[in-house]
């Protein structure tokens, strides 16, 4: 086997590149990684970081901030590649996430290399995340500005040779001339790793000691906030609490926005929701955020893990918690429905409706025999359709293989 050149580019290292950076680096190709990220690192994998000379200017047109932003990442690229090809880099394949206009210009650098994009969303005022929420209207420069956004996964699109984007439902947002030039591939669930364990444990800070088959409520998001539905958990939480006072609540998550409109300094989503729901706090447990071991250990615990969410990209932490055979109570909204389906798989309740949410874990705690296989169609889920090792780094590595071989963008 040939030594080959991966080159990824991605600002917060390594994100959806993780698994298949890993797999090239132990088939032993050398594995370049340009990116932000000053902290991340990766066994064998080099690392270049790159900064962006300045933010968008304040005066620039409010469309056009996140098209002026994306230059600025793309042009901050380019320079860092034209830098690294002087030295003698010679990349086989070029792999970039397409969200910030860092891989713009990557075919400036290398114009006979083929480019292989990570379109992760593409925005529209209707039908998605944007006025999903109908209490927040979308106003006409919301929808206009929307347009302007989505032109740096345009020109990445036109520049590359071949797009890739991990659901289904994130597939269709794109344009249908977008679609033809992109494949479905999630980045994949280490089934191997992530399972399973009726021996776990989980210690609060407080000191309680939880464990596997104990009525643990769950809920996960990397930051608290609308998109992913934290006010209808909030307010969910007392009648929880009404119909089993015995329950825990573990709650992981920081305080800050990821997605949506940002709040003012100082204020957060968790300090408006502790003023407006009123609950036995002792019983209530806010982790912060988790890493590995310690997010794994509270997937094992949990007898009912909510996840719910706007019509918007699919959080990792469903399908790891599937994976842990964990019984998802989810929101019946997109993607969400493309791996749970109600009533086989896990339950699905409005995503808007706190009451109904409260019924559905009520009835989960009070009846965990019933709902035992769930937990194993979940998992199975998992495995049969996004099995890290059996389904999607298989099918990762061919298209690559594929675009490397013809450097047509013919892709699979």
């Amino acid at each position: 086997m040939s030594k080959l050149t991966y080159l990824f580019v991605h600002q917060n290292m390594p994100a959806q590149f993780l698994h298949l950076c890993r797999h090239l680096r132990a088939r032993g190709h050398q594995v370049v990684y340009v990116t932000k990220n000053k902290k991340n690192q990766l066994s064998g994998v080099g690392k270049v970081v790159y900064e962006t000379t300045r933010p968008p200017k304040p005066d620039t047109h409010v469309y056009m901030k996140s098209l002026e932003d994306g230059v600025l990442h793309g042009q901050a690229v380019y320079r860092t590649l034209d830098a690294l090809k002087g030295k003698g880099l010679k990349p086989d394949i070029v792999i970039g996430h397409a969200g910030w206009g860092e891989t713009l210009f990557v075919k400036d650098v290398f114009p006979n290399v083929p480019l292989l994009n990570y379109f992760e969303f593409y925005y529209n005022a209707r039908g998605q995340d944007v006025g999903f929420d109908t209490g927040t209207p979308v106003d006409v420069n919301t929808a206009l500005a929307l347009r302007v956004k989505n032109a740096v996964a345009l020109m990445s699109n036109a520049s590359c040779d071949w797009g890739l984007t991990p659901t289904q439902w994130q597939f269709s947002t794109h344009p249908p001339g977008f679609q033809t030039k992109m494949s479905v591939i999630h980045e994949g669930i280490d089934t191997d790793a992530i399972k399973p364990d009726p021996k776990a444990t989980f210690r609060t800070e407080s000191g309680k000691v939880l464990r596997a088959g104990d009525k643990v409520v769950t809920y996960v998001a990397r930051n608290l906030e609308p998109y992913r539905g934290f006010p209808t958990f909030m307010r969910a939480i007392p009648e929880i609490q009404r119909r089993h006072p015995d329950a825990e609540i573990l709650i992981v998550g920081m305080d800050g926005v990821s997605y949506g409109t940002q709040l003012p300094e100082g204020d957060s989503y968790k300090k408006r929701m502790l003023e407006e729901v009123s609950f036995d706090a002792s019983r209530v447990h806010f982790t912060g955020y988790l890493h590995g071991d310690d997010f794994r250990r509270i997937m094992h615990v949990s007898a009912a893990h909510i996840y719910l969410t706007y019509p918007f990209v699919l959080s990792w932490s469903l399908m790891e918690a599937m994976a842990s055979g964990c019984l998802i109570v989810g929101s019946r909204t997109a993607p969400l429905e493309e791996v749970i389906v109600d009533g086989e798989n896990g339950v699905l309740v409005d995503f808007f409706d706190p009451l109904a949410l409260a019924e559905r874990v009520s009835d989960v705690l009070a009846n965990p025999k019933r709902f035992a296989p769930m937990r194993v169609a979940a998992r199975e889920t998992i495995v049969a359709n996004y099995d890290l090792r059996s389904v999607c780094l298989p099918r990762q590595l061919a298209l690559v293989d594929n675009l490397m071989r013809s450097k047509t963008g013919r892709g699979f």
